[in-house]
């Protein structure tokens, strides 16, 4: 069997066009459709669905991109192997980092990984939590690393990193934000049902901590009056700080403690944070040392608040 011809057709059916495929692959439309002929032509029936501009499988290519993806993360796990056997420190591996944090974390880290293993390419790709979890099951990732509770998680392999409380940040100018403690003392702590008045910035609704948010809402008894719904903690903390509504966050993102006040909510909502890879994949020596460098930030306290 020509390994070839399994990526090409993988990568037709990613793409469900012959020419973003030939585009990704790095060779020739024409030549790439004389390989899916050919192979039709050896398998005696057709694989794709074709239309002017779409290819999409047929039942048959369905069940053959199916296998196909399985013996190519057959192979490369096969070589994975061999190069910590043989200690060659050469690959590739794609990593998958939630926007904001995780970017800043790849920048931090990233000079001691490439001092220890110049050879391997690293591919960051910023993604939502929900998509990188669908990523790892498809094996188009090598890790992830999420933000999540118990509920979020797939089947597949998560390695615990920290827990992080999530924090009610109200302006400074809130009348409740006199009973908030100083900048750089514990958070006092405050029940959510003294809010029921006021206006929330909130992550959007897709969104993991949505997931832990709106069941504090529904336990304190009132739906919350949104302004605006962002994809960046960020932004929410920038719209608290200008007076424009309470948030619920995330404790890395509790800055700015002059012009916002924060606190712990009675029920101490939380969520983990943890590198996520497919389950039975083998996970190499440059992806646990990769592991271990990106939970040394993240648990350094002086790197929390990234």
């Amino acid at each position: 069997m020509d390994l070839r011809q399994l990526e090409y057709v993988v990568k037709i059916a990613e793409e469900n066009s012959i020419t973003k495929a030939a585009d990704r692959l790095y060779i020739t439309q024409s030549g790439l459709n004389q390989q899916l002929l050919k192979l039709e032509a050896d398998l005696g029936i057709q694989l794709f669905h074709r239309t002017k501009n779409d290819f999409r499988p047929t039942e048959a290519g369905m069940i053959y991109v199916t296998y196909a993806k399985k013996m190519l993360q057959m192979k490369q796990e096969a070589y994975n192997i061999i190069h910590d056997m043989t200690d060659n420190k050469i690959g590739h591996l794609n990593v998958g980092l939630t926007p904001e944090r995780g970017s800043t974390m790849f920048m931090e880290i990233y000079p001691k990984f490439y001092k220890a293993y110049p050879n391997i390419t690293i591919e960051p790709l910023e993604i939502g939590i929900k998509k990188q979890i669908s990523m790892i099951s498809q094996g188009y990732l090598d890790l992830g690393f999420v933000t999540l509770t118990e509920e979020d998680k797939s089947s597949d392999e998560y390695i615990h990193i920290k827990n992080e409380d999530l924090l009610l940040g109200i302006p400074r100018v809130h009348p409740m934000a006199k009973y908030a403690n100083g900048p750089g003392e514990p958070y006092a702590t405050i029940d959510l049902e003294y809010f029921k008045k006021d206006r929330f910035v909130l992550m959007s609704r897709n969104s993991t901590m949505r997931g832990v948010i709106d069941p504090l809402f529904k336990e304190a008894g009132f739906a919350p009056n949104i302004l605006f719904e962002s994809a960046s903690n960020y932004t929410l903390c920038t719209m608290v700080r200008n007076g424009l509504g309470c948030t619920i966050l995330p404790e890395a993102y509790a800055t700015a403690q002059e012009s916002v006040a924060y606190f712990y909510l009675s029920s101490r909502p939380s969520w983990e944070l943890a590198a996520t890879y497919r389950k039975g994949s083998y996970l190499t020596k440059a992806a646990r040392d990769f592991i271990s460098l990106a939970t040394q930030f993240w648990t350094l306290d002086q790197t929390s608040a990234s």
